[in-house]
């Protein structure tokens, strides 16, 4: 884990992770997938108001134009926010990852992102390395200060290795306590990739875990915010999504205590590989 920076939350600090390339990305932020475009300015708005700076968002959620005019009227400093955009998937080839990057720095508002990640691998379309090739230059360029990948299979990953010159910083991965991810988690940890989690929570299947809801009143939080917590102590970073700003209060306050190494192991236990999105070798094909 990275060193400890950025803004405090009921007490506590909020930690980064530095990436391989030395970038520090705040472990805890806000995901707008499935945000309506037409509310994503408002909802990111409450995001910063509950401490949130990190923000995570995609061509394919069509919200890239409200986060920007989020930042815009927030008054924060350009320096004072994380943003994370990834590359659809008719995007994919060297030239068309770095004009789609150029159309979301538009939308943004922004000269560059801190992170561009590519959203699916899409192996039927054999194009996952010509586009990380463009990735590349983005990054020589500047046009976004880490980039990554998303949903990547070590195979995916290996194949980069072998062909690219930069490891990805990043694997953004679904992941929760029914979908532990174990050996593909080793695997980054093994070659300096960061681990992302996206519906860290399971789209609420966790929530009514037993051994969650067991410990949530152990500890006196909230089912979420046990699962949450679990995921900031394997040292992975999550971005929950909320539209409502009391339960984005609530999520980000998961640094006040601690789970044990027992009850850890107990949530580890609860993994079923058990997917609640597309495998990633046969999306898009």
């Amino acid at each position: 884990m990275g060193t400890v920076n950025g803004m405090t939350v009921e007490g506590a600090t909020v930690p980064t992770i530095t990436l391989n390339n030395g970038v520090e990305i705040p472990q805890f932020g806000f995901g707008v997938f499935q945000i309506p475009p037409a509310d994503t300015a408002k909802t990111t708005l409450s995001a910063f108001e509950a401490g949130y700076r990190h923000i995570d968002t995609a061509q394919m959620y069509q919200n890239e134009e409200g986060v920007g005019q989020a930042i815009a009227d927030s008054g924060l400093g350009r320096d004072e926010v994380f943003v994370t955009t990834k590359l659809n998937n008719d995007g994919h080839g060297t030239e068309s990852a770095v004009s789609a990057l150029e159309a979301s720095l538009r939308r943004l508002r922004l000269d560059h992102v801190d992170l561009y990640l590519i959203h699916w691998p899409i192996p039927a379309k054999d194009l996952y390395v010509q586009t990380w090739k463009g990735f590349e230059r983005l990054l020589a360029d500047g046009k976004a200060r880490a980039i990554g990948v998303s949903n990547f299979q070590p195979e995916h990953l290996d194949r980069l290795a072998r062909e690219t010159k930069v490891v990805p910083a990043v694997n953004q991965i679904e992941l929760h306590p029914r979908l532990g991810q174990v050996e593909l988690r080793k695997y980054h940890e093994q070659r300096g990739i960061a681990t992302e989690a996206w519906s860290p929570i399971g789209q609420g299947d966790s929530l009514t875990e037993d051994r969650i809801v067991e410990l949530a009143g152990k500890y006196d939080r909230s089912p979420a915010q046990i699962v949450l917590r679990w995921h900031i102590q394997h040292g992975s970073i999550v971005f929950p999504k909320s539209s409502n700003p009391e339960r984005m209060r609530e999520n980000i306050d998961v640094f006040g205590f601690e789970l044990t190494d027992d009850d850890m192991t107990a949530i580890d236990n609860l993994n079923q590989e058990k997917r609640r999105g597309p495998h990633p070798n046969l999306f898009g094909a």
